[in-house]
């Protein structure tokens, strides 16, 4: 081998260890963000049923790498606080979540939405007489959401919902639904 190709070969070699270290430091949920971002096309759409409200939504909310403000409007209506008719920006990254799970799973039907956004006061009262209500849930910033889908088993959803290392996936089967948030990676 000459000197030449040696040094091109440890200069690869480098290259390839930097970025094997950078990699390292990045945490996955980016990555898997990223990934989510490739594998996508110029539209992003999204069908919910509010089973409290009876009101059903299906919109492309992204288009051509922007969100469509309508469309955000009338998911943040669907997804408001039932209870105190309250309504609050919805985090887009759960907006992006679900429409990834959806594809994860090839749903047919739109998702069933149980608890979208949560006033303080709301989620107050669901605490004191419920278990397993978070006291700083993010129901309360809008970046959680509580869903069933119909034609699709809970086990399948929440392992879709897992693999995509997105946020918390919350499993209670006896309730039949899938808590899904945008917050750190977590699972229960």
């Amino acid at each position: 081998m000459s000197i030449r190709a040696q040094t091109l070969s440890r200069r690869r070699f480098i290259e390839l260890g930097t970025f094997a270290a950078l990699a390292c430091l990045v945490p996955g949920p980016v990555l898997a963000h990223k990934r989510l971002w490739r594998r996508q096309g110029p539209e992003r759409s999204l069908s919910l049923y509010n089973v409290h409200s009876g009101e059903q939504v299906r919109v492309v909310y992204w288009v051509e790498g922007a969100y469509v403000p309508d469309a955000l409007r009338e998911i943040d209506y669907l997804l408001r606080d039932h209870r105190a008719n309250a309504i609050r920006p919805i985090d887009v990254r759960l907006l992006d979540t679900l429409h990834e799970l959806g594809g994860t799973v090839q749903a047919r039907h739109p998702f069933h939405v149980i608890s979208g956004y949560r006033t303080p006061q709301t989620n107050a009262r669901l605490r004191r007489r419920r278990r397993g209500v978070a006291r700083f849930s993010l129901h309360t910033r809008g970046q959680a959401v509580d869903i069933h889908l119909p034609g699709c088993e809970l086990r399948t959803l929440r392992r879709a919902a897992v693999s995509l290392q997105q946020g918390g996936v919350g499993y209670y089967p006896r309730s039949k639904f899938l808590h899904v948030d945008v917050g750190r990676v977590r699972y229960w």
